[in-house]
């Protein structure tokens, strides 16, 4: 199929003008004003942007935790996402515990099978090694288009995972040219912090966020950055939301190690204030790491345009 898009309004890194597009079987193949190319179908976008699709590497779509699903299904999310310009989602293979990796893969496209609306790749989250997936495994699945490791260290008792694994994978990592990525958070100084809280009945939403302070992000984001140079693996660290996760990143990057920053659009604009909001509203913006001091806000920013974060993602588990 053959697209011309007609008069719209073109940015690229170097330039910023108008003219018209040709897309042919998906590929953009000539750029230039005036264009008389017979296509499919022809778009009039005067005044209008035309911008890429969206890549969004960080969904939980259909994901099962703690006892609910996410609400979003492939269909749904993906219908929403192709609305807002996103054509292209990175969704997580939670591996769950006992089951091989090929077994989590293979239930994992089984939810995306006939929902599917536009382009769908896979991270695989790696939970359970004694009794699930092997490292002989996990190196074998970058052979099947799957190209990067994801870890939690949070979430105690769930999925998180201990440094021995952490660093194992990385090690895979390492030998097959997968990236790792990481949830980076102190997951047993929170689980003691949680415990406590709950054994004094500080239940109110404000607690998500005081009993994972932001040290606990910036303690695990630095050990994964050194793991990860030990291992001598690429590092991804997801939904960075805070001054003590943005600076050894930014540290690493100055040094010219392979390390990459990930913040996501909440962080931006949802901050600490929000979790005390009265009558329960607060429980609304309780998502892990949680909502942040504002003065971070800027803090994100500022990495995001030096290059310090180099990803903004949804990272959407609603």
């Amino acid at each position: 199929m053959s697209v011309l898009i007609k008069g719209g309004r073109i940015v690229t890194a170097a330039d910023d003008y108008v003219a018209d597009l040709f897309v042919e079987d998906e590929t953009v193949t000539l750029i230039g004003e005036s264009l008389d190319q017979p296509a499919d179908k022809v778009i009039d976008a005067s005044g209008k942007y035309v911008l890429p699709g969206g890549v969004d590497p960080h969904t939980h779509l259909d994901m099962p935790f703690g006892g609910t699903v996410t609400i979003d299904d492939v269909e749904s999310g993906q219908t929403s996402a192709a609305f807002g310009g996103t054509t292209c989602h990175v969704d997580f293979v939670i591996q769950p515990k006992g089951a091989t990796f090929a077994e989590a893969l293979e239930e994992w496209q089984a939810k995306a099978n006939g929902k599917q609306v536009i382009d769908m790749g896979y991270h695989m989250a790696v939970t359970d090694l004694a009794e699930g997936g092997t490292l002989e495994e996990l190196a074998t699945l970058p052979d099947q288009g799957i190209t990067s490791y994801k870890l939690f260290m949070a979430y105690k008792g769930a999925i998180m995972v201990d440094d021995e694994t952490l660093f194992r994978v990385m090690q895979v990592a390492a030998d097959t040219g997968a990236l790792v990525m990481v949830h980076a958070e102190h997951g047993d100084s929170i689980d003691v912090l949680v415990k406590q809280a709950l054994a004094e009945g500080k239940t109110e939403p404000k607690y998500h966020a005081l009993t994972r302070p932001p040290e606990t992000e910036g303690e695990a984001t630095n050990r994964a950055i050194q793991l990860a140079r030990v291992a001598g693996c690429k590092l991804y660290v997801v939904h960075v939301s805070c001054r003590e996760s943005v600076e050894p990143i930014q540290l690493a990057r100055e040094k010219g190690w392979d390390v990459w920053g990930e913040t996501c659009t909440q962080y931006f604009f949802v901050d600490y204030s929000f979790l005390e909001r009265p009558s329960f509203e607060g429980g609304k913006y309780v998502y892990t790491p949680p909502p942040r001091a504002k003065e971070n806000q800027e803090v994100l920013w500022t990495a995001v345009a030096n290059d310090v974060l180099s990803v903004v993602a949804a990272s959407y588990r609603t």
